[in-house]
């Protein structure tokens, strides 16, 4: 059967992510319906399909390919958003990971803007980088969706091209085709960089949070 992704809890100053269960679908479904105005390109769920949502990313969970997380604002214990490592690949023997993508990722308009975000992709590369010894991690969005790639760049990951017709659209209206996806990765080499720019940027939301409190 290959590798099995599993994700385990990971905590930070400003959110915990959880591996996903049904447990979190009421606040996801107060989440999903703050403001939309952000999701033209992404798979989020309206607030009555957060149920067939949650049942979509476990059963891809049980194949082994996808582990998927509920975004935990530690500021109020509610969920906020999903993420997920996806893709695991094994190159060098079936039970070492050398690749694996971030994605399946999005929040909540009120947790938009807050760090959550810089501090989600700083635990799940740490995690990645430093505890399974990865090669690379990968990111990939709709080449048209600019807001994503700004935000995927933000978090130190590095444009490696478009490819074509690569995965499915969730744009409206779009059912049934196939979309460009824009790639990004960050790899080991590159970490360190990048986990020093994100430990700064996540340390300077901490202590606005601190300061506003």
């Amino acid at each position: 059967m290959g590798y099995l992704l599993e994700g385990p809890v990971l905590e930070g100053a400003l959110v915990r992510l959880e591996p996903l269960e049904h447990r979190h679908a009421a606040d996801l479904a107060v989440a999903v319906e703050e403001e939309r105005g952000t999701y033209d390109f992404t798979w989020v769920p309206r607030a009555h399909e957060v149920g067939d949502y949650i049942d979509a990313q476990l059963a891809r969970a049980a194949t082994g390919r996808l582990a998927p997380y509920a975004q935990i604002s530690l500021a109020t214990g509610r969920a906020v958003g999903a993420t997920s490592y996806w893709e695991p690949r094994c190159w060098r023997a079936e039970d070492r990971l050398d690749a694996v993508e971030v994605g399946f990722t999005w929040l909540g308009a009120g947790a938009q803007g807050t760090g959550v975000n810089a501090e989600a992709k700083l635990l799940l590369f740490r995690h990645a980088f430093e505890e399974w010894g990865v090669s690379r991690v990968d990111l990939k969005t709709d080449a048209r969706n600019e807001r994503s790639r700004a935000a995927i760049q933000s978090v130190g990951a590095r444009f490696e091209g478009v490819l074509r017709n690569w995965s499915r659209s969730w744009a409206p209206g779009e059912e049934g085709r196939l979309r460009d996806s824009a790639i990004f990765s960050i790899t080991a080499p590159e970490w360190p960089e990048c986990r020093d720019r994100l430990e700064t940027r996540v340390a300077r939301f901490v202590t606005r949070t601190v300061g506003g409190a």
